[in-house]
């Protein structure tokens, strides 16, 4: 490094800082700089090369998804993730489930495109109907679309997150939903169903599945396991007092990612979370309210994929 007392020193890298101005501002070639500044064109290049050592020159990315790519770099290396993808949002909105879930179809697009056999897990949730809603029609008879949670209530009711049927019918492709209740209510109950075939079915189509995508839930009285009758109050109340933030596949997770110790959970039908995540696992999730959830399951590698919004993105990152 040249030390600025050096007179010869600041006044060679006054040249360098005149010739990385003239090549990277003004688009001159080396020979044009050669000639304006009376130099060799070797020597241009040994002042443009000092000028990056130097930390002269300072690159700004001058494009609307500037920020939105800075903060995918920085939740991608905060959390290690394999795939982050941030959008723009909506100044100062609270939730933008349209824009992240249009994201998440570029994304998914790009993959079902394949025309090998392809194998997809599907959570449910606002946000995965929307990618359902949004995806083009494609002739995709090869791939398998199988549910990664039930889609029933206790007693028999039908969510309306039917995002794998929507899917499945969007691609032509073949379609494995699990129409059980999401929780059961007994144990035995549960090991009934899980013991049929159908069941061990979409057991082996989840383990040979090569993508996993999902949304996730946060815990409150807007909680979606219990606004839509999945869970009673007493277990919405049950799993935030053991430390539940976020919900995962109908899972409570704690806010370092761990499943925590819901009542629950011993009758819950979805299938076995991997801690870490051994394949593409992809959370799809935009809002101030999953926030703490989506850091949670980055920070307990239940995912290692995100795809959000950039009001979203700050807020997880703040929470560092």
């Amino acid at each position: 490094m040249i030390e600025r007392s050096d007179p010869a020193g600041e006044r060679r890298l006054d040249l360098a800082a005149r010739a990385a101005w003239l090549y990277y501002f003004k688009s001159r070639t080396q020979e044009q700089i050669a000639t304006e500044l009376n130099i060799s064109r070797q020597i241009v290049q040994r002042l443009i090369a000092l000028a990056n050592s130097e930390r002269l020159i300072r690159f700004q990315l001058i494009h609307p998804l500037a920020e939105s790519i800075e903060l995918a770099d920085r939740l991608r290396d905060r959390f290690e993730l394999i795939y982050c993808d941030v959008c723009l949002s909506e100044s100062g909105s609270s939730e933008d489930i349209p824009s992240v879930a249009t994201q998440a179809t570029f994304y998914l697009e790009n993959i079902i495109q394949q025309k090998a056999p392809l194998t997809i897990g599907m959570g449910s949730g606002g946000a995965m109907r929307e990618v359902s809603r949004r995806l083009p029609p494609m002739d995709r008879p090869q791939h398998h679309c199988v549910s990664l949670m039930g889609n029933l209530t206790r007693d028999g009711r039908a969510t309306h997150y039917d995002v794998v049927t929507r899917l499945a019918e969007r691609l032509n492709a073949q379609c494995y939903p699990l129409p059980v209740p999401v929780v059961t209510n007994t144990i035995e109950e549960r090991e009934v169903l899980q013991a049929q075939p159908g069941y061990g079915v979409l057991r082996s189509l989840v383990e040979e599945a090569t993508l996993l995508i999902m949304g996730i839930g946060f815990w409150g009285p807007q909680a979606t396991l219990y606004r839509d009758g999945f869970i009673t109050a007493a277990e919405t109340a049950q799993a935030m007092d053991a430390g539940g933030v976020g919900e995962l596949l109908g899972c409570a997770i704690s806010a370092d990612g761990e499943i925590v110790d819901a009542a629950y959970h011993d009758r819950l039908t979805s299938f076995v979370r991997t801690q870490p995540a051994d394949r593409p696992t992809t959370i799809v999730a935009s809002g101030v309210y999953r926030a703490p959830a989506i850091r949670a399951a980055l920070k307990g590698r239940l995912a290692n994929s995100l795809i959000t919004d950039e009001n979203t993105a700050r807020l997880v990152l703040s929470m560092d």
